[in-house]
């Protein structure tokens, strides 16, 4: 099933059309807005951090969740899929949809060129909306750079930033500690060492 030129959709009919389309697409207030494929190096991110989590909460009553998992925030009537999500206790689930969640502790995106203004700006903004969010990350894939924005009070949010190899992040709502090093394990940026030269990789870890 394809989008077609209606302009509105209503969210039983996006879910409808998600289920069976081969890609994902976020719905956001009635408009459906299709997904863009990820690069090798937010793969390698998204797995290293999950992989660790995963480990680091096996005794813990924390899950993790990748980003085939959707998100609803009621509060702006936003479907979406955050690349990694951990849930405290039990997650719970929208209207008993097992691939619909409504209550995250933590969540992160990946950054691309196409979508990290609007996961800085607006996004933010409507995760701001959920009950239970306490932190979001938000990490660089073409270097090493992470934003990290943790609940403070009711609308206050603390913001720390990571830039340095020898750095590691600590979640303040959960016990987790994570090297950047290890974060950034094979991940290859691009690096141009003069002007007019092609980019040469350079792996990190």
């Amino acid at each position: 099933m394809q989008i077609t030129e209606q302009q509105y959709y209503t969210p039983e009919e996006y879910l409808e059309l998600e289920e069976a389309a081969d890609t994902k697409s976020e719905y956001i207030d009635g408009e459906i807005i299709p997904m863009a494929g990820g690069t090798t190096n937010h793969n390698r991110i998204t797995l290293n951090l999950s992989a660790t989590l995963n480990f680091a909460f096996r005794q813990q009553d924390y899950e993790v969740f990748m980003g085939d998992v959707r998100l609803w925030i009621p509060k702006r009537r936003i479907y979406t899929y955050p690349d990694v999500m951990i849930v405290a206790g039990e997650p719970e689930y929208f209207n008993n949809r097992t691939d619909t969640i409504v209550n995250p502790q933590v969540i992160v995106e990946v950054l691309s060129q196409s979508t990290k203004g609007y996961d800085r700006e607006k996004k933010f903004e409507a995760y701001r909306t959920i009950e239970t969010l306490q932190e979001y990350l938000l990490i660089d894939q073409n270097k090493i750079r992470v934003e990290q924005f943790s609940k403070a009070g009711k609308k206050r949010w603390s913001f720390y930033e990571y830039d340095e190899e020898d750095e590691a992040i600590a979640l303040t709502s959960v016990s987790f500690q994570i090297a950047l090093v290890d974060l950034y394990n094979k991940v290859k940026f691009a690096v141009v060492e003069s002007e007019g030269d092609a980019a040469d990789a350079e792996e990190l870890g």
